[in-house]
């Protein structure tokens, strides 16, 4: 593997992690494998973890270089910590992926160079699972929330709950900050004037741990958090650039 450790790195991969002390390790393997020969870092967050994610992250740092390890004080959530790990990038264009595993690593380098390729105008380049490998249930809640906030919401995404997307930190961090804003990226970006364009991805059984959420809690969570964005949507004013005279 590539030890080498650029102070200014090419790409940032960004994974928050809970009580994913099984996962974890296995995953930065694969995120190391994946980006050999690249520029990069990667940086796991962990949302104030019960179990030895953390302890378990940190014994790997001697293994890959690359690797940094942040923790939260206190458990905020997967949008909090994707957001911790964005500000401590270094890296202009930021790659993030769901701490679990389902999310396949080799898919984030392709997911990068598009973006890297693309123009300045293009902000964001997502993954769209296919062949999810989840319950039924959970793919028709999945397929249902999409269709319902992709026909309000105009975001033109097809699978926003998918975790693994690459996009630019600038513009990230210039959307409005709110819990959940993870499956909104794409609607905040277009509001920003900014383009979006989506990838299919491999997705993978969940091989340890559970699902950090229910049905009922996604669908309590989207009510809310829809009619924010919608509401975002419709207070947007958008100057098309600025020019210094």
């Amino acid at each position: 593997m590539n030890a080498t450790v650029s102070p200014t790195p090419d790409f940032s991969v960004v994974v928050p992690v809970f009580d994913e002390g099984e996962a974890a390790p296995k995953l930065a393997r694969e995120i190391a494998a994946a980006f050999v020969g690249e520029n990069y870092e990667m940086i796991f967050v962990d949302d104030a973890s019960r179990d030895d994610t953390k302890a378990r992250l940190i014994a790997l740092k001697a293994e890959i270089p690359q690797l940094r390890v942040l923790g939260h004080r206190k458990n905020s959530g997967q949008s909090r910590a994707v957001r911790s790990g964005v500000l401590a990038a270094r890296g202009p264009i930021v790659i993030t992926l769901d701490g679990d595993g389902q999310n396949d690593p080799t898919d984030a380098p392709r997911l990068a160079k598009a973006l890297a390729a693309g123009p300045e105008t293009l902000a964001l380049v997502g993954g769209e699972r296919v062949k999810r490998q989840d319950s039924k249930a959970k793919r028709l809640a999945s397929k249902f929330g999409n269709g319902v906030r992709k026909r309000l919401l105009k975001d033109t995404a097809n699978d926003t709950g998918c975790g693994l997307k690459a996009f630019r930190r600038e513009a990230f961090l210039r959307l409005p900050y709110f819990d959940h804003i993870h499956r909104y990226i794409p609607a905040l970006m277009l509001r920003e004037g900014y383009e979006v364009a989506f990838q299919p991805v491999n997705h993978r059984h969940r091989e340890t741990g559970v699902s950090k959420y229910t049905n009922l809690g996604r669908l309590k969570a989207s009510i809310s958090d829809l009619l924010g964005v919608m509401w975002l949507q419709s207070r947007a004013r958008n100057p098309q650039g600025v020019d210094e005279a």
